[in-house]
């Protein structure tokens, strides 16, 4: 199944959010919305985002500091979004990382045209779009290295996993202790939603605790929670 880009809206004003998340969902996308900052992190938090459209104005932290939030921790594209119109606002944006400036009022389709390009160019940099912070994860004696891919165990022995088990590997150590249904699991290793019959994150947990657990049979890092999917138990430090 082709995985659709995912992209995130934040913007404090909800008819323009509807909007835009009704017009881009139409042309392809898959959309979620935020109204300002906190909502935005909860989103990447949950989500695998592929793309920000981000507003200058927003309540708390306006547009200018959540973009060099964002660009401290990832490389995830940003367009930024302004009522502004002023040549000194586009600089601004553009210096704290935007990848693109788009000022209002302004067409949708030339938004969506502006997206289909940053996508481009970004994907075809080989930048990285999740939102992953730089960083070992540590867990139970074993070291996760998310940007370099490799899993290693308390001896320094180096753990193989399939890109699917290491995606979910990772899924799992940046959020311990939170049930994640299999449908959210799905959306964040691979950014498509579950079919009925889908049992693909059941097969990858099975091989993950084949390879992690003292006993796959008893499982202790990786728990099931009846009708509701998984928990990740052991405490995670990041270094």
């Amino acid at each position: 199944m082709e995985r659709k880009p995912h992209l995130l809206v934040v913007d404090d004003d909800r008819e323009i959010r509807d909007l835009l998340a009704g017009f881009l969902a139409k042309h392809g996308f898959r959309v979620m919305a935020a109204g300002d900052g906190k909502e935005m992190r909860k989103a990447l938090a949950d989500r695998r985002i592929d793309l920000v459209v981000l507003d200058l104005m927003l309540p708390g932290a306006d547009g200018l500091a959540l973009c060099r939030e964002l660009r401290a921790r990832s490389g995830l594209p940003v367009i930024m979004l302004t009522a502004m119109r002023e040549e000194i606002d586009r600089i601004v944006g553009l210096e704290v990382g935007a990848d693109d400036y788009l000022a209002k009022p302004f067409n949708p389709r030339e938004l969506l045209a502006r997206i289909k390009a940053v996508l481009r160019r970004t994907q075809g940099e080989g930048r990285r779009s999740e939102n992953r912070p730089a960083g070992i994860l540590r867990f139970a004696g074993w070291s996760l290295d998310p940007l370099g891919r490799r899993l290693t165990a308390s001896d320094g022995r180096e753990v193989e996993l399939t890109g699917g088990e290491f995606d979910l590997l990772t899924a799992f150590a940046e959020r311990p202790g939170h049930v994640l249904s299999r449908e959210h699991l799905l959306d964040l290793t691979q950014g498509r939603e579950a079919t009925t019959f889908d049992r693909s994150i059941d097969s990858q947990v099975s091989r993950l605790r084949r390879k992690l657990e003292l006993d796959p049979a008893r499982p202790s890092l990786i728990k099931t929670v009846r009708s509701n999917g998984y928990v990740f138990t052991p405490t995670v430090e990041r270094s």
